[in-house]
């Protein structure tokens, strides 16, 4: 899928975002992508893509970058459990970020959560040696079966120790549901993880 137009990517065109020069930073269910807006104040330098599957907030986020002139910010409607070939390159990504991702209760919605064990595999192959993912939810069995999934994904270390949370988010920028949450005074969970080095593993 192409930024910003309603049409299908096609399988054998080269990845959407190979050409990108400089750190890259993708935001798995960016919402409106505020997150990634206060990643771009703060580090300029950097590209941001925010993967949603609305289209209309694919489309909001595209209008407040080119409004706002920031263009190094775009989203991009995407499924997260196919379409990662047609928009990056293997190894090509250097921060990962889930932020508040909906928690799905019900038993038989399990499997519609981001966080699986094919999915944090398939991430992995997308990310940097050295790169890290970020993880944060208000939901503590949420965040708890995240970190299942991460602890037992090989290749990446808990950058505060096996099976241990981060109790500050790292990244000088918030997404709106964490500014909601904290007013609110409620806590927040958040794991950090680093892919090693091809010489650490």
């Amino acid at each position: 899928l192409q930024v910003g137009i309603d049409r299908v990517y096609p399988e054998d065109q080269e990845p959407l975002f190979q050409h990108v020069s400089g750190p890259l930073e993708v935001e798995f269910g960016c919402a409106d992508a505020e997150f990634l807006f206060q990643r771009a104040l703060v580090f300029p330098h950097c590209t941001y893509v925010g993967i949603e599957i609305r289209m209309e907030l694919v489309h909001r986020v595209n209008r407040r970058a080119k409004k706002q002139k920031t263009p190094q910010v775009s989203a991009v409607l995407a499924n997260l459990n196919a379409d990662l070939p047609a928009l990056f390159l293997p190894l090509q990504i250097d921060q990962i970020f889930v932020n508040f991702p909906d928690p799905w209760f019900k038993k038989g919605q399990q499997k519609r959560r981001v966080v699986t064990e094919d999915w944090a595999d398939r991430m992995l192959s997308f990310l940097k040696p050295g790169g890290c993912l970020f993880f944060q939810s208000d939901i503590f069995d949420l965040a708890l079966s995240a970190m299942a999934v991460f602890e037992q994904t090989k290749g990446l270390i808990n950058t505060k120790g096996a099976w241990s949370f981060t109790k500050e988010n790292p990244y000088q920028a918030k997404s709106l549901r964490e500014i909601r949450v904290e007013e609110k005074g409620l806590p927040v969970w958040r794991i950090l993880y680093k892919k090693m080095d091809d010489s650490t593993g």
